[in-house]
């Protein structure tokens, strides 16, 4: 008789908390296991650095999937990445313990829950809402959904307009449907890390110097021609930016440690408001195998 397939387990937090770290510690604990990608950003080929994805090395440990297979070219959203998630969860072998690694809360959120159908983007709407200025088109939608403003970032063009575009194509706010998931509560493994905020602070701090020491600069600059999902990612702009002379190194180090800064406060507000991810908190000094000790006690996952 076969035995049941093991259900998969998710590690995510914000970014810099050590995910990649206590994964890999996991996989040493309860082998086999293989690693399948929820970060937004790893899934590209050439911004390995940037991204701080798993070196080569840390892939051979075990199997990875969803890392570096995408070129910066290709767009990628939270629908087509649970699509692909979903397809490689089904590959894994029965025995194996499927280890979804990530940060991108919505990704991860459209993977475990399913997401409600949104409309494909209109050309010809697009194109007019492309045209109107931005402190316009925030005006309008915090109008037409002012639950969905009150929480998206309103500096951010691309989602003012896709937001808005929904609320103009469905009639209703986009906030009501992208709140009807496909399960409301999903039975799921999963947790994400905390760290005190003075210790994500001085993580984050040395994960971007760590990242200039190994050639971040020359990585952005072998970049061509970037998908719109691609050039969100952290440093990419400032890093540009750089390059072209318009600001300093020091000025662009601190640019992606203040902008990283913010988006890991966004990732943990994400998280704390979704209860399927039950918190793991770190304290400063704990080791990778001790967290992963924790986590296999916590799931029983020896006994599987």
């Amino acid at each position: 008789m076969t035995p049941p397939r093991r259900q998969p387990l998710y590690l995510a937090g914000p970014t810099g908390c050590g995910k990649t770290a206590v994964s890999l510690a996991l996989g040493r604990l309860v082998a086999p296991v293989e690693i399948v990608n929820a970060d937004a950003y790893q899934i590209y080929r050439g911004l390995e650095i940037l991204s701080a994805a798993p070196d080569p090395a840390e892939r051979r440990a075990f199997p990875h999937h969803l890392f570096g297979t995408l070129a910066p070219t290709e767009e990628n959203d939270a629908a087509e990445h649970a699509r692909r998630t979903h397809a490689t969860l089904a590959a894994i072998p029965g025995n194996a313990l499927p280890l979804v690694v990530g940060g991108s809360g919505l990704y991860l959120k459209a993977i475990t829950h399913g997401l409600a159908p949104t409309p494909k983007g209109d050309p010809v709407l697009r194109a007019e809402l492309d045209a109107i200025p931005l402190e316009s088109l925030v005006e309008r939608y915090q109008h037409l959904d002012p639950a969905g403003a009150a929480t998206t970032n309103l500096l951010n063009r691309r989602y003012v307009t896709r937001n808005l575009e929904i609320c103009l194509l469905t009639g209703r706010p986009a906030s009501e449907l992208k709140a009807e998931w496909a399960i409301a509560a999903p039975k799921i493994r999963a947790v994400y890390i905390q760290r005190d905020r003075t210790d994500l602070d001085e993580r984050i701090a040395r994960r971007t110097a760590a990242m200039f020491e190994a050639g971040v600069v020359d990585e952005v600059a072998r970049l061509g021609a970037l998908s719109v999902t691609a050039a969100k990612a952290i440093g990419i702009a400032e890093i540009q930016a750089l390059l072209r002379g318009e600001i300093t190194e020091t000025a662009c180090r601190e640019a992606i440690r203040l902008a990283t800064r913010q988006y890991a406060k966004r990732q943990e507000t994400w998280f704390r408001r979704e209860p399927a991810f039950h918190p793991l908190p770190l304290p400063r000094d704990e080791a990778p195998e001790t967290t992963a000790a924790r986590m296999v006690d916590h799931f029983s996952l020896h006994e599987e």
